[in-house]
């Protein structure tokens, strides 16, 4: 099954450099949505279980019971022909340069954080208020500058260990956001990290904000605590951990002072918008009533 650890880097490679996942669907023949949990989920899985010392086969049968519409029979048969048709594929060479002002000083900006991202590379766990329960969320992220020092590459494991790739921007050593789209284009699940960065070199500890949208679209600001694990920013390394949301009752002693410190009242803000009958400040009142509820 060698060729699952080959498929894997290669889509990993294609996406990082541009080529969008129905491209690379439409190239190899699949559904997008079976690609999309090939690389989201099932051979993240199979490669994490196989670090810790699991059998390939079991490992594979693992990773393929966390979702629903990959085949095993048909993955194993068309290895070969994925594993080809993945490495014709290149990504887009050169190009008209953009000439929208943002994204000019977007990747200025990138290639300015490529440069800082030396002082806080590395994996980090991050420890958060779950969004079902009264319960600690913790999550792996990786942080490191991209192979071609043009932006920093950061790569987040959910707590339903499937992995999502954004970006980071670092400010003269005061902030840092990094960005994530939970979805496949055209659709957009943006979630923000804000992070305040102290003056010191290789801090083992950053704190911020966690702000993103909920399932109904209303805005969520949320305690956010990244804990360093490792320097190292292997993609092997951080495959073999693990997210997990720990409830109340459940949590040890040496995560405590992380769950007081993130998942306490006042600890996270959640509004929401209710629809407006009127559009008056009557509406206003009405709104802020059922927030207080």
């Amino acid at each position: 099954m060698n060729e699952l650890f080959e498929i894997y880097k290669r889509i990993e490679y294609l996406r990082n450099n541009g080529v969008k996942m129905k491209e690379i669907a439409d190239h190899t023949q699949m559904a997008a949505s079976v690609l999309s949990s090939l690389y989201s989920s099932v051979l993240p899985t199979f490669i994490g279980e196989v670090k810790k010392g699991i059998a390939e086969e079991e490992a594979l049968d693992y990773a393929l019971s966390q979702v629903n519409n990959v085949s095993k029979k048909r993955l194993l048969g068309n290895l070969e022909d994925m594993k080809e048709r993945l490495f014709e594929l290149e990504p887009p060479q050169g190009g008209e340069k953009r000439k929208s002002p943002f994204w000019d000083m977007m990747a200025r900006e990138s290639q300015v954080s490529a440069q800082e991202a030396y002082n806080y590379s590395g994996i980090y766990i991050s420890y958060s208020l779950s969004s079902a329960a009264d319960a600690l969320k913790v999550e792996p992220y990786l942080i490191t500058a991209s192979e071609n020092n043009e932006y920093v590459r950061v790569v987040h494991m959910s707590a339903y260990n499937t992995t999502h790739s954004g970006v980071g921007l670092f400010n003269n050593h005061t902030s840092s956001y990094i960005l994530f789209n939970e979805r496949e284009s055209p659709e957009l699940a943006l979630f923000t990290i804000y992070l305040q960065l102290p003056m010191y070199d290789f801090p083992k500890m950053l704190k911020g904000l966690y702000l993103c949208l909920d399932y109904n679209r209303n805005p969520i600001a949320r305690r956010i605590l990244f804990v360093k694990h490792s320097d190292s920013t292997d993609m092997d390394d951080f495959l073999a951990l693990k997210g997990e949301i720990i409830p109340k009752g459940q949590i040890p002693d040496d995560l405590l002072p992380y769950y007081n410190y993130t998942c306490q009242p006042g600890d996270f803000i959640k509004t929401c918008t209710v629809p407006s009958p009127s559009l008056d400040t009557q509406d206003l009142e009405r709104e802020k009533k059922m927030l207080e509820l």
